[in-house]
């Protein structure tokens, strides 16, 4: 929730009664009851807090029972981003367990027949994805495209396995989402953990793509929670451990606060954070945790076990730091480390017993890069994801080692990006083109004269017999050489092309370096 939409007077001056609520993302949804926002601002800050998970409870029992009454692409438009994700997930539990049901009665096919039927959505959502949407729809939908991407892929690998009932661990060990009538509530269940849905209201947020690593941390994580511990995911940076975390809680409408640590902590600022989570319930993920100094760090242990302990007595009120404090049972602390750079200290044994490790390690880039394409619009995803990433693995290895460059996640998610916004922008043009125009002019511009030609002929190989011209704005292009004239400076073509370069990074890039020998023209 990021602001308020306040009632008007007759007169169209805003009262001090909320009525609805903005995500950072604009968009809107309305309060179930009105909230008066006077008095006491720690007063009503509550029980507004109270009216947002009110308000999310409620839209998410409507969407429950609409969700057959029309057709799921138009049904989408009717709920909030977070609703429409996770009532869909809810169905998918539902239907995969009547498949079940049905196969046990004697339908051999109810499976298969359902995952035709989850192949079919999945097309009718990526056609949609090709039309003019506005930016929160199109967000809304690559989301929900992602997650189904996910959900098809499990119930494939189930057929695979030619698993038969619900007591699979393939199934069990998936995050479910189920809508329980008699208490009203939603309950998110994996392995033999269940937690309720926390109704926060997060916004229309992107979705983490879902691979096994995924799954396995999600795992470790809820385990650790299930049994009132901590969770620590570990490992290399560009490897998710942050984002899995976030990921876990967007899933279980939970807050999540991400706090980078640093050597100037000492334990009351830490102190201070765990105070605020205990007493709201939400997630803190506290970065790179073993920069803090050891010292600080056995006292912090005292502080995690204080809570974790009161946690296991079910406590509502426990003395923390020299007060009584709240206590809401939904808080989870989470540290994630990155082993063994300089400066990073061991963590002291009396802390390494209250969290759960999980080793993360390099992800499936091919499988992101896949369902990412599926999001942008692609059709033939599988194929083009393969070229991708294999183009990106081997600038890695045969392309000079320069400090500025970077084939990693992150840049591929980027190119992702630019390749759907161009996809969009040319309908008619074949997949393979779009996807090698994006490659080819979002990289040349960063690579250095002597790998050009390294680099041109990977791409000439991966997408071979494939000529296409660049984009060009050739309003922009005599604009740029009529600037140059009036500097009185020449107006070569190298030095016009880099600056259009400059301007395309710029779409996707919120900073740019631009690097070069002394001499060559950057400022």
């Amino acid at each position: 929730m990021a602001a308020l939409k306040f009632e008007e007077d007759e007169g169209g001056n805003q009262t001090k009664n909320a009525i609805g609520m903005y995500s950072k993302e604009k968009e809107y949804a309305d309060l179930f009851q009105m909230c008066e926002c006077v008095g006491k601002v720690e007063v009503w800050l509550n029980k507004l807090l109270e009216r947002m998970q009110e308000t999310v409870r409620e839209t998410f029992a409507d969407g429950v029972v609409s969700y057959e009454e029309k057709a799921r692409e138009a049904w989408i438009f009717d709920y909030p981003a977070q609703v429409a994700l996770a009532v869909t997930q809810i169905w998918w539990t539902l239907e995969v367990g009547v498949a079940f049901s049905r196969m046990e009665e004697g339908f051999e096919n109810a499976l298969r027949d359902y995952y035709k039927k989850q192949i079919q959505q999945l097309h009718t959502l990526i056609a949609m994805l090709l039309t003019d949407l506005n930016k929160g729809d199109r967000q809304k939908i690559m989301t929900i495209c992602t997650i189904d991407v996910h959900a098809r892929d499990v119930v494939a690998k189930m057929i695979a396995q030619k698993i038969e009932n619900g007591q699979a661990f393939l199934w069990l060990s998936q995050l479910r989402h189920r809508w329980s009538e008699e208490k009203n509530h939603c309950f998110a269940n994996i392995c033999d953990a269940e937690f309720r849905y926390s109704y926060e209201y997060l916004g229309n947020t992107a979705r983490l793509v879902i691979t096994p690593l995924t799954d396995r941390c999600y795992i470790t994580l809820t385990q650790s929670l299930h049994l009132t511990m901590s969770g620590a995911p570990a490992g290399p940076a560009g490897t998710g451990k942050t984002e899995t975390t976030k990921d876990l809680g967007r899933a279980l409408g939970i807050m999540v606060y991400v706090f980078n640590c640093s050597e100037q902590m000492d334990y009351k600022s830490i102190g201070n954070i765990y105070k605020g989570l205990s007493q709201t319930g939400a997630w803190g993920c506290f970065d790179e945790f073993n920069r803090i100094a050891v010292e600080v760090l056995s006292v912090v242990a005292v502080q995690v076990k204080c809570i974790q302990d009161s946690l296991r007595d079910k406590k509502t009120r426990f003395m923390f730091l020299g007060e009584e404090i709240n206590l809401k049972d939904t808080v989870g602390i989470f540290i994630t480390m990155n082993p063994g750079y300089a400066g990073r200290t061991e963590l002291p044994e009396n802390l390494k017993s209250l969290f759960r490790p999980c080793a993360m390690v390099v992800p499936d880039f091919e499988l992101i890069c896949e369902i990412m394409l599926v999001a942008e619009g692609f059709i033939d995803a599988r194929l083009l994801a393969r070229k991708f990433i294999t183009l990106y693995t081997l600038c890695k290895d045969l392309l000079s080692k320069q400090p500025h460059y970077d084939w990693g996640l992150r840049a591929i998610k980027s190119v992702l990006v630019v390749a759907g916004s161009l996809k969009r922008g040319d309908r008619g043009r074949p997949e393979d083109q779009v996807l090698m125009r994006a490659l080819r002019d979002f990289n040349i511009p960063k690579i250095i004269t002597d790998d050009l030609p390294v680099f041109m002929g990977l791409i000439g190989d991966l997408f071979p017999a494939l000529d296409v011209p660049r984009k060009r704005d050739l309003v922009f292009e005599t604009d740029v050489k009529k600037a140059v004239t009036d500097l009185k400076l020449q107006p070569e073509d190298s030095f016009c092309l880099k600056i259009v370069q400059f301007e395309e990074i710029l779409v996707v890039r919120h900073s740019v370096f631009v690097i070069g020998a002394a001499g060559t023209g950057k400022t």
